[in-house]
């Protein structure tokens, strides 16, 4: 450990006017008014290295479809399984019937829309909002129909066979191929606005479903019978679908929402009688009417997959900085030192403890380059699954939430995790305090083979959503998620030694405390 010293009573007053709340206290916390101080700072080393990750909760409503190889991480895959929300309230038109006429035999009153009880056509449309890789890139997507109902499921590493049979070729609902940019699309089409401005056209990939097996049959033929049920009897029946790619290397769709839409063939009504409308010659005016049935929404299980196979080669083969990539990819473990901390420092009173990870500069030297991590978060390595699992947000004690400075120094910097570090110290000290008062020895090796993860921490991309800003200009967090999208940092570090055992790049953990002398 390196000390030096900064000052005296006067500065502080100013460190000590200018901390915040995140402080915390290795020693007393009250001392009397006659006591001296002085303020200093202390550096401990943090040894960092890169952990694969197989699989992460993700909770989310975006799904991941497409298949990307990097130059640098290998292949990547992510595939989409989800439910689709029946509404309570669900309604279709009954056909229609004149139920007046008039002097001179036309319609004057009725009710309902329908030709006849049919069914025009039924689609699955797959909506993307954006996309990452080659937009022009050659694809092709397969939606399977599940054969057993999705679980409560939001890891990563689902696996799809579990829940429907690739072997049985009547699950296939339909194959087509695509490009992220439809060039198919004309601009006026795609440029389409309505009357508030809003973008009316969505990029999609629609794959038309069987209007008589599915539509009729599974759909409207059970809504006639047993309309009050229909919900439970069709939810039942129909389990949801599994969305892959299945040709093309280079691009991954971020789904939207997947929507079954039916088009009816119905009337022009009058709205007050209700009367079929005829056109001149005595015809039937008529129309197609599409509607959206059933769509993946936040009240069902939506689940992502995603594959990255090469990526415990790449952290055993690097070990001279760390890495972090997601989606479910690699995060940054660091090992605080959390015991020589509380060795040095058990009488003085910590003010601030910051720590920054410092990222190479990037260069674009591939056409599809991914992006460097926004966001990420510092989080103790044993809380990271219940935080995700419950819905967590950071709390400024055992989670933080820091942005990428781009711009300026090119580093996640957390200014003050001295909660965190009082918070573990004070942990194992009231461990070793019960272990005593029970007439027990303090067994350290022990308690370390029961808690391993007690001084570790992991540096994670995350994607977190803000609320409105407060009037006190504060802006809250709503929710923290694992980042799904292809981004990665390569960061100083790793647990690389020198001849002598020595871990060549270590971190720097800065610690401000406050010593108190009689």
């Amino acid at each position: 450990m390196k000390m030096k010293y900064i000052g005296s009573l006067l500065l502080f007053l100013v460190a000590f006017a200018g901390c915040d709340d995140d402080t915390g206290s290795l020693g007393m916390e009250m001392l009397p008014s006659s006591d001296e101080f002085t303020a200093n700072t202390a550096t401990f080393e943090v040894t960092t290295q890169s952990v694969a990750v197989e699989s992460v909760f993700a909770k989310t409503n975006t799904g991941y479809v497409g298949r990307f190889t990097d130059p640098d991480f290998g292949p990547y895959e992510a595939s989409f399984l989800t439910e689709f929300y029946c509404p309570e309230e669900f309604a279709l038109p009954e056909v229609y019937e004149t139920t007046e006429t008039d002097e001179d035999g036309k319609p004057s009153k009725g009710t309902g829309l329908l030709v006849k009880d049919s069914v025009v056509a039924v689609n699955l449309v797959v909506y993307y909002s954006s996309w990452f890789g080659d937009s022009l890139n050659a694809c092709r997507m397969s939606v399977y129909e599940l054969d057993k109902k999705l679980d409560d499921n939001r890891y990563t590493d689902i696996d799809p066979t579990e829940y429907y049979d690739e072997s049985n070729p009547a699950l296939l609902l339909g194959s087509k191929a695509y490009s992220a940019y439809d060039t198919s699309v004309s601009d006026s089409v795609r440029n389409a606005t309505d009357t508030n401005g809003n973008p009316i056209y969505s990029p999609h990939v629609a794959f038309p479903l069987d209007p008589e097996t599915f539509g009729e049959d599974r759909i409207l033929n059970v809504y006639r019978e047993h309309p009050d049920d229909f919900k439970d009897i069709f939810t039942n029946d129909f389990h949801g679908v599994y969305i892959k790619n299945d040709y093309g290397d280079g691009t991954v769709l971020y789904i939207e929402r997947v929507d079954i839409q039916m088009s009816l063939c119905c009337h022009y009504t009058d709205d007050e009688t209700g009367a079929k409308l005829l056109k001149k010659d005595g015809t039937d005016s008529l129309y197609n009417s599409t509607q959206t049935l059933f769509a993946s929404t936040k009240e069902v299980v939506q689940a992502s997959r995603f594959v990255n196979p090469d990526l415990k080669k790449k952290v055993e083969q690097e070990n001279e900085w760390t890495y972090i990539k997601s989606p479910a990819g690699i995060f940054t473990q660091a090992t605080m030192p959390y015991d020589e901390i509380h060795e040095q420092l058990a009488n003085d009173t910590l003010n601030s403890v910051s720590l920054t990870f410092t990222n190479y500069r990037q260069e674009e030297t591939y056409d599809f380059s991914m992006s460097v991590p926004s966001e990420v978060m510092l989080i103790r390595k044993q809380d990271m699954e219940k935080f995700f699992e419950n819905n967590e947000v950071a709390d400024n004690v055992t989670s933080y939430i820091v942005s990428h400075n781009n711009v300026g120094t090119n580093q996640y910097t957390f200014k003050n995790i001295a909660r965190l570090i009082t918070t573990c110290i004070n942990e194992k000290e009231a461990a070793r305090k019960e272990a005593e008062e029970n007439g027990g020895q303090w067994d350290e090796e022990k308690w370390m083979a029961e808690h391993p993860d007690w001084d570790k921490v992991l540096l994670i991309p995350v994607a977190v959503t803000y609320g409105e800003t407060t009037s006190s200009g504060t802006t809250p967090v709503i929710s923290v998620r694992h980042d799904l999208k292809p981004a990665y940092a390569k960061l100083k570090g790793g647990p690389a030694q020198d001849a002598g055992g020595t871990v060549k790049n270590p971190l720097t953990l800065e610690v401000t405390y406050t010593s108190f002398h009689d």
